[in-house]
């Protein structure tokens, strides 16, 4: 499964909707994730636009007056939804991959930069997972914390920094959940002057996705419009097929 996400910084039509499709086009991704759309509202049109296809179905976290926004679109012919749940600063996705029937819920994160606000977050999808432990998990997105002093650079806020840090990982922790081995970029995030940067988008998946799929790789990709940098996760289902039967001479 190809999954795709992008802090986009605004839908707004134009360069963006052509860059959006052209990467979607060239991964050959089965879902993409959007962060920070700033969009009330995206009709089947505009995610068929985006997408470069009609199979498709999407869930939508409206912006607040312009702030914020999430949206998930995924092919029809990959992912069967069974269950959704919404609210701010999240997605939640549950289904079955259509090509083996294995469960699997994704979450598609736009975190507040507020503590609190991030803290109360935090929460819900600790509660979210708790109470569905089953199947494979996927959380991915713009979670504006880090997991060690390496991933920022050009900031002075040391102290509140290792809060953060602690706190970010015992909450990865408490899910159950994991990095992705990371290729490409070091930093998912860079100050338009290049004076600061840091890694604030990832995906973390569950210990049942790294035994399910395998050559699980997260590829930082190239930044264009956006400050942030789109990342993809490409994880491959094994099929182990029928044991082989075998015969021994001593049997005849």
């Amino acid at each position: 499964m190809k999954i795709l996400f992008y802090n986009i910084r605004g839908l707004r039509r134009g360069v963006k909707w052509a860059a959006i499709r052209k990467l979607v086009r060239k991964e050959r991704v089965d879902m993409m994730c959007l962060q920070e759309t700033k969009k009330e509202l995206v009709d089947k049109a505009s995610c068929q636009a985006l997408w470069g296809d009609s199979d498709i179905s999407w869930a939508i976290q409206p912006a607040n007056n312009s702030a914020g926004g999430i949206l998930c679109i995924r092919s029809e012919h990959v992912f069967k939804l069974e269950k959704k749940c919404m609210d701010c600063g999240f997605i939640y996705l549950e289904g079955t991959l259509i090509a083996d029937g294995v469960k699997v819920s994704i979450v598609n994160i736009y975190s507040p930069c507020e503590v609190g606000l991030k803290r109360n977050l935090w929460e819900q999808i600790r509660q979210l997972r708790n109470a569905n432990m089953g199947g494979l998990w996927c959380i991915l997105g713009d979670f504006k914390s880090i997991r060690r002093p390496s991933e920022r650079v050009g900031s002075s806020q040391r102290q509140q920094d290792e809060r953060s840090i602690k706190e970010f990982n015992e909450w990865i922790a408490d899910l159950e959940v994991d990095d992705v081995t990371c290729v490409g970029r070091k930093y998912t995030w860079y100050r338009p002057n290049g004076k600061a940067k840091s890694r604030l988008d990832r995906f973390l998946v569950s210990a049942d996705w790294f035994n399910k799929c395998q050559d699980n790789c997260q590829f930082i990709l190239q930044r264009n419009f956006s400050d942030h940098c789109p990342i993809l996760l490409r994880s491959s289902n094994v099929v182990w097929g029928p044991k082989p039967f075998r015969v021994l001479d001593c049997w005849f």
